[in-house]
């Protein structure tokens, strides 16, 4: 056993493998397109388009025009769709889960997205939603879990990334908050057995500036990607993309 590849229509992402993810969060159609151009130049893999920041996140229209044309724009970058919760560090949305599967579909079944995001904590039956409508139009479902207080045991953690993986997750992302250099190192040896031991490839990181080594050197240990700073940063101790693309050259 050993954790798979993940391939979008454009790219292919393998654990063990240097990957960065480029948050985008702009609050307007016009400041995402912005946002992108400056993202662009930095050469990401992949980019995440956090729209619980979006201030038109009610309005599914406007979401999909500015999805289009962010698609429009991307070439061959594949694009993360993320609406984070309030309970999980995100913005606070007037939608409810059943308005944000909607959305889900819409974008899906437009091709303007390549993976969503969606939390482990949800109701099972809509997380079940979510995943149907990821595998009708072959998009990488991330099923994600946060933990901004803390770093559970090493079993619980391992323990939460099987079950992401026995609910039909594509790819299991886990970020915890450390107490101490011990968490950081329960993180990463996780993340080596959760490559080992699983099929689906895990995305994992230790957060806060404590965690920082885990956001630089995760890949070693089997995380599929990071998350690196742009023009903006989405969670506690994120590195400029510059950086990371110049310590990777080292690692």
């Amino acid at each position: 056993m050993g954790a798979k590849d993940i391939h979008t229509r454009t790219r292919t992402f393998s654990p063990g493998q240097p990957s960065l993810c480029l948050p985008m969060t702009a609050g307007t159609e016009s400041g995402l397109l912005e946002e992108l151009v400056s993202a662009q130049q930095k050469k990401p893999d992949l980019l995440e388009w956090r729209a619980d920041f979006f201030e038109d996140l009610s309005d599914p229209e406007q979401v999909e025009r500015t999805a289009a044309r962010i698609r429009g724009s991307l070439k061959d970058v594949p694009l993360l769709f993320t609406i984070r919760s309030k309970a999980e560090g995100g913005q606070n949305t007037s939608l409810s889960e059943t308005d944000k599967i909607e959305l889900y579909r819409r974008l899906c079944s437009g091709g303007y997205v390549d993976m969503i995001d969606y939390e482990w904590r949800q109701d099972q039956m809509k997380r079940r939603d979510v995943q149907t409508v990821c595998s009708e139009h072959g998009v990488i479902f991330v099923v994600s879990f946060h933990d901004f207080s803390s770093t559970p045991p090493e079993d619980d953690m391992l323990t939460i990334l099987k079950d992401m993986e026995s609910a039909g997750a594509d790819a299991a992302k886990l970020a915890v908050m450390p107490e101490t250099m011990d968490d950081v190192l329960s993180l990463l040896k996780v993340t080596r057995a959760a490559q080992n031991q699983l099929d689906v490839p895990v995305i994992t990181m230790s957060m806060g500036k404590m965690g920082v080594v885990s956001r630089i050197a995760g890949w070693q240990f089997g995380s599929l990607f990071t998350f690196a700073a742009g023009s903006s940063s989405s969670a506690p101790g994120q590195i400029p993309i510059d950086v990371m693309r110049e310590l990777e050259t080292y690692l």
